[in-house]
């Protein structure tokens, strides 16, 4: 991955990828070493489609993720309150860091696309901000 990380509240993790060109790649993950907390929730996100598919659209109060896009490839959207960053996800190694005040989007999925998350804890309706002019407010920022 080329993209450096220009926002707050994020950073780039790279699993130990092993590779047997006879049976294919094994990826690891581990909780408190290669993933900077420990791993309480596991979700993936499939069946997207290509053309109108549309996910994230929120940033987390306390949730820490990475997310991960483990077949094909997707748009990230990452925006911290005063800068916005596109990251293309496309290696099945490399995870995006999402810790909390960091609104997230994702689109433009190719065919096929399936994103793997680890996250920090169990899901929490109250944790989310869904509102984008409620998260500017949040984050102290304005574009």
């Amino acid at each position: 991955m080329t993209d450096l990380i220009k926002v707050k509240n994020s950073g780039i993790v790279t699993l130990p990828r092993i590779i047997d060109d006879r049976d294919g790649a094994l990826c690891i993950m581990n909780s408190l070493q290669e993933i900077p907390f420990e791993i309480k929730r596991v979700y993936y996100i499939n069946n997207l489609d290509p053309k109108s598919s549309l996910r994230g659209k929120h940033a987390h109060r306390k949730l820490r993720q990475v997310i991960f896009c483990i077949n094909g490839c997707f748009t990230l959207t990452l925006d911290d309150g005063k800068t916005q960053q596109e990251i293309l996800m496309r290696e099945d190694n490399v995870g995006i860091i999402l810790d909390p005040m960091l609104w997230h989007t994702m689109k433009d999925f190719s065919s096929g696309c399936v994103l793997l998350i680890a996250a920090s804890d169990y899901y929490n309706e109250a944790d989310y901000i869904r509102d984008y002019d409620e998260f500017i407010k949040l984050a102290g920022g304005g574009l």
